[in-house]
């Protein structure tokens, strides 16, 4: 399975697991997990990237309307998630 790891703003680095990726209008988003395996807390993540920089930035999706709209889009995505906010 794929990692990423996100520096917070305070310095500290953060290990997440992708369990799945989609683009929708244009922006790609980010299904990622605290864990490798077994019950495991879910987020969501959206590319705010600078194009003309090298490296990718990404933020937590914290409108409700569109988290639940992604929400649904990977729960399509993956047969057997249940995902919650």
């Amino acid at each position: 399975m794929e990692t990423i790891e996100f520096l917070a703003d305070d310095g500290s680095r953060h290990k997440f697991y992708v369990e799945e990726q989609t683009r929708v209008n244009g922006t790609d988003y980010l299904l990622v997990t605290d864990t490798g395996e077994g019950d495991a807390n879910a987020f969501i993540f959206k590319d705010v990237s600078d194009p003309s920089l090298e490296e990718a930035a990404y933020v937590p999706v914290e409108d409700e309307e569109e988290l639940r709209a992604l929400m649904r889009v990977f729960e399509e995505m993956l047969d057997d998630a249940d995902l919650e906010l």
